[in-house]
């Protein structure tokens, strides 16, 4: 290499090391690969030529094909052993990630609302999880409870044994007393109908009965059960409650395919421990 040519790589480099070091990180896309310029790989590789063995970069490493996945995720974590700092780092990666939710359990609602207060990401919490067997004055309080804490999402499990015996009057008024509660306080209720343990004819009563009393969505499973959503499942909910309503697939959601998948058979909410896998195009390996 001339002298000339090392002048300039020398001033290439300087440049865009003081570039990196600015505090703010740039939203400006480069034109050779449509991603962050700070993260364009032939400027990378650029310094990695030159002699760098690591570098430092801001914001997330997310493949852009996969972020716009983000906004459809509720990042969950219900785990009966769940302890204090993962659920600050699902908040943290939620606010980074900019998911739609976290969903966490009622006892860590107040928790998450205090990190996340001022940001875009709501908190959702669950009611009658996951079995759905407490009494419907029991929903009703548990989902009080949880908006007063700071939920803007409730996901309540339907009274599964009632539904399967038969008793349309008592999923109504469960699955009712629920909405009301929510709708009060401005919140949106989520109807969990466990699709894993119901034949066809009972998830559309199901979702027929959550559609009268008014409910925001329907939603597959809790990811506690025999088995989670699926995309076939998912269809069959879209078509029974129309375009105007939710459907949100849970259970099982670990890559960004399926997610895709899930999404053009109708959900428009997703259900997911995986959540920033999902968004970096990697895959989870096994359990709900």
């Amino acid at each position: 290499m001339d002298p000339l040519e090392f002048q300039q790589l020398v001033e290439q480099i300087t440049k865009e090391i003081f570039r990196r070091s600015q505090p703010a990180c740039s939203t400006e896309r480069c034109a050779c690969h449509t991603v962050s310029i700070d993260q364009c790989p032939d400027r990378m590789r650029l310094i990695i030529e030159c002699g760098a063995e690591r570098i430092g970069t801001t914001g997330p490493m997310e493949h852009p094909l996969h972020a716009e996945l983000a906004r459809y995720i509720d990042h969950t974590l219900l785990k009966p052993d769940a302890i204090e700092h993962q659920i600050v780092t699902l908040c943290e990666e939620a606010r980074r990630y900019s998911f739609a939710t976290v969903c966490v359990n009622p006892t860590w609602v107040s928790k998450a609302h205090s990190i996340l207060k001022g940001t875009a990401v709501a908190v959702s919490s669950v009611v009658g999880f996951p079995l759905g067997a407490t009494t419907s004055d029991v929903k009703s309080f548990e989902a009080r409870h949880a908006i007063f804490d700071g939920a803007r999402e409730i996901d309540m499990v339907i009274n599964i044994g009632a539904l399967k015996s038969g008793c349309d009057s008592v999923v109504r008024r469960d699955i009712e007393s629920v909405v009301t509660a929510c709708h009060d306080h401005g919140a949106i209720t989520k109807v969990i109908i466990e699709t894993a343990l119901l034949s066809d004819d009972e998830k559309v009563k199901a979702c027929t009965l959550a559609k009268e009393v008014g409910a925001d969505f329907v939603k597959t499973s809790t990811g506690f059960a025999s088995g989670g959503a699926t995309v076939e499942d998912v269809a069959l909910m879209r078509r029974v409650v129309g375009s105007k309503m939710g459907v949100k697939a849970a259970g099982g959601i670990k890559d960004s395919e399926l997610t895709r998948k899930m999404i053009e058979a109708g959900a428009n909410r997703i259900g997911a421990s995986a959540g920033v896998k999902i968004v970096q195009g990697q895959r989870e390996s096994s359990g709900y």
